[in-house]
Order: structure tokens, then sequence, then C-alpha cells
């Protein structure tokens, strides 16, 4: 049943991971090495805000990547541009037409830096986040494959397969940060 395990394409030996953090990534990042699959792990969140929040998630991710020996990319930071692209959808809600509109822009973004490096697959670890749409992931993702030819979008739901668990442990043990907040500015709480 979809969902219910972690299912890897046939013939997916490389791919390039979307890693919203080094929390997240961790222990998708961990299944993958162990399951002969090398990620390119791509950096890309010009959605986070402060710039000092970004800095901090930025550095965290690299660290992770360094420390196991795989390629980690920088994605730049362009907020202003994010802006542009959410420009009217600022007073949505959680889970609503922003948070797609955010994924949209991103994962276009990886499945271009996908093509740039000859990978073919892509996927996120947004999709490990309980506090995100896999519906809305799933649909970004696919959008972000058709608008760039010759890549495909591995729709895996990243909470499976004890992953959950071991993204916590791996959490202490890396003494990682821990955001509170997706990063945009409109999604974080209130006092």
């Amino acid at each position: 049943m979809r969902g219910t395990a972690i299912i890897v394409p046939e013939g997916l030996h490389e791919v390039l991971l979307h890693a919203c953090c080094a929390p997240c990534s961790s222990a998708i990042v961990e299944w993958m090495l162990q399951h002969d699959i090398k990620p390119t792990v791509f950096y890309y969140n010009p959605n986070i805000y402060p710039r000092e929040e970004y800095e901090i998630r930025k550095n965290e991710s690299k660290r992770h990547a360094e420390s196991l020996g795989i390629q980690w990319i920088d994605g730049d930071y362009d907020h202003k541009g994010w802006l542009l692209g959410v420009c009217g959808l600022e007073g949505e809600p959680e889970r609503g037409r922003r948070c797609e509109q955010c994924f949209t822009l991103r994962l276009t973004r990886a499945a271009q830096e996908a093509k740039i490096r000859g990978l073919q697959y892509f996927t996120t670890t947004l999709a490990s986040s309980r506090w995100k749409s896999l519906e809305q992931i799933n649909r970004a993702g696919l959008l972000a494959e058709q608008v760039v030819e010759g890549t495909i979008f591995w729709d895996q739901n990243w909470r499976k397969g004890g992953l959950q668990d071991r993204r916590n442990q791996l959490l202490r043990e890396y003494q990682f940060y821990n955001q509170q907040y997706c990063g945009c500015e409109f999604s974080q709480r209130k006092e």
C-alpha cells in the first residue's frame, strides 16, 4: 500500500534531496545511505525569515552533510524573490494556498538543480513534517517535474518506516538546532 513503506523507484541510485533543515534530513539521508542511494543535499529555503534564522538552519544542514561526506549545495537566499512569489497569499492559513505556492517555488528550483547536476530524481524533506500537507507537497513536486523536463519527483512519505523516531534520536545525537516554526514570517507563532 502506498505510503506505508519507503518505495524506491526502479533505477534510482542517486537523488537530489531538497532539505528544509538538518533535523528533517538526518534520518532520510541515513536511510538513503543504508540503501545504496547517493543523496546530494540541496538547501534552498528562501522562505526562511529572518536572515539570521536562515543562516543557523543553513549552517546546521551543511555541518550534517559534511559530517557524512556527502555533497551539499547552497541554493542561495532570495527572500525578496520568494515574497514576490507568494504575494497576495500572506494572509492564508497554514496548509493554505501560500504553503502550496511556497512548496512549488522551492521544488521547481530543486528540479532545476537536479537537471543541472545530471540527476533525474529529486525529492524533499518537506514530506517528513507532520505539520505539512503531503498532498500539497506531492502536487508541488509533480508540477515541478512537469515544468523541468527530464526530472522525476520521488513522492515519498518520509514519515514512514520509523524515520520520525530516528529523526528525533539523531536530533539529540547531533545536537541540532531545532526550529519552532516552518521559517516564513507568516507562520511564526504570535506571542
